[in-house]
């Protein structure tokens, strides 16, 4: 039987330059882990048992830290279980950048629990099959759309009234969960790098139409959407360099979906992404699916899966033992078809929703969005298990946009409600990071 145990602990501060006076432009961040990872022999093999746990805050107000756990998982006989990293993953965020997490699968940090079992072939070549926790962003349900008030208005109603779409809302429109995602990749990893190709199922499953002009009375009599399956594939590679530094590396990943674009953005955690600079806005709702009408009113859709795509690439750059550079770029984008986006413009108030199904956007409102980063970390190595980080990095939101290019937008807590201009949003971004590995 083997016991082994370390920990980390990291300290970092960054600062952008949202210009909102209400917005906090430095934040302190720091936490600290701790690994505990057992093992002992059995007749099939190792059995291993591993569990992080750890302390953080992420506070200007000097608050006490968190607890928190980010694995726990038992390894046996090829098999996973627990709360690991998902199969989909290739490209490590954490390895390659520290802020700009939105355009990639990566399960990071937090980790995501897993049932899976990996093959070995020999040569550096496996196989895994996984069964996951569903990755769900927001099936949104436009309601009748017939009197769109706008983005972010007064209505206490998610999407899924007459009343239009609300910003910051917490219903995600899905239904129980049902069936886990089903994950497999094909991965290779020899001395030239590493290369892996995955794949996911995911079931599309919304709750239920609204009556014409009731989003609440009589679920059941209302009917649903049929189910849809979604899907996501990737592709991913990791090239090392000696020929140009010892330890040098470039890595990539690229990503599509369909009606699981969670896989695609796995920090998406708001139905919208949204920013403002004076009175410009830019937004982008971020999204599964979309369905809308009322069984009462005779325009009830299917289910309108959204398509995304992402992509990573970073190569780092070792000076030498105790210096090495990373250049990362990073690039996500969110689709909707003519259906879709003729739904959402119709109940934020930017075309004709009368019957859900057949409603048609004004000329110009165009719901599809796009985000985009790029940055450069600098890293000093101290010691082997002691670093300090510097990164700066810009990003761009390439927003959404209405027929009229303004919108109506309700008072979100830190801006007035009003008329603002649609504008695409960018951001510049210093964060700095200390980091120490213990071993008792």
């Amino acid at each position: 039987m083997a016991y082994g145990y370390n920990g980390s602990m990291t300290s970092e501060f960054w600062s952008n330059n949202t210009n909102n006076r209400t917005t906090d432009n430095l934040t302190w961040r720091y936490k600290g882990t701790v690994t505990v990872d057992a093992r002992n022999q059995t007749e099939y093999g190792t059995v291993r048992s591993y569990v992080a746990i750890g302390a953080s805050s992420n506070s200007n107000d000097g608050e006490g830290a968190g607890l928190y756990a980010n694995r726990w998982f038992i390894q046996w006989a090829g098999f996973t279980f627990g709360h690991a990293t998902s199969f989909f993953d290739f490209y490590s965020i954490g390895a390659n950048q520290f802020g700009f997490a939105g355009a990639s699968s990566d399960s990071g940090d937090g980790g995501w629990d897993v049932l899976a079992y990996t093959a070995q072939f020999g040569n550096g070549l496996s196989a895994s099959i996984s069964a996951e926790v569903q990755r769900r962003t927001y099936i949104a349900y436009t309601g009748t759309g017939a009197a769109g008030l706008g983005l972010g208005t007064t209505s206490a109603a998610y999407p899924g009234s007459a009343t239009g779409l609300a910003f910051g809302s917490v219903g995600t429109n899905y239904e129980g969960h049902d069936y886990p995602d089903v994950v497999a990749n094909l991965r290779i990893d020899q001395a030239w790098g590493s290369a892996q190709i995955m794949g996911a199922l995911h079931n599309v499953a919304a709750t239920y139409y609204g009556n014409a002009g009731s989003f609440t009375a009589g679920a059941e009599g209302r009917g649903h959407p049929s189910d849809k399956l979604g899907f996501a594939v990737g592709g991913g590679i990791k090239l090392n360099a000696p020929m140009i530094g010892p330890g040098d590396y470039f890595q990539a990943e690229v990503d599509y979906t369909q009606g699981a674009s969670r896989y695609a953005n796995m920090t998406a955690s708001v139905w919208d992404y949204r920013a403002y600079n004076g009175n410009n806005f830019g937004f982008g709702m971020n999204t599964d699916a979309v369905y809308g009408g009322s069984v009462a009113g005779g325009g009830a859709s299917n289910l309108e899966l959204t398509t995304s795509w992402a992509a990573n690439a970073a190569y780092t750059h070792f000076w030498n033992k105790s210096w090495k550079t990373t250049l990362w770029g990073s690039y996500l984008t969110q689709k909707y078809n003519s259906s879709a986006n003729a739904m959402l413009c119709s109940s934020i108030g930017d075309g004709n929703g009368a019957n859900g199904t057949f409603a048609v956007a004004n000329a110009g409102c165009d719901m599809n969005w796009s985000l985009w980063g790029v940055g450069l970390r600098t890293q000093w190595n101290i010691t082997s298990d002691f670093y300090l980080g510097l990164e700066v990095l810009y990003a761009n939101l390439d927003s959404a946009s209405t027929s009229t290019g303004t919108i109506a937008l309700g008072s979100n807590g830190s801006k007035p409600a009003g008329a603002y201009t649609i504008q695409d949003q960018d951001i510049w971004a210093v964060r700095f990071r200390a980091h120490k590995d213990f071993y008792p």
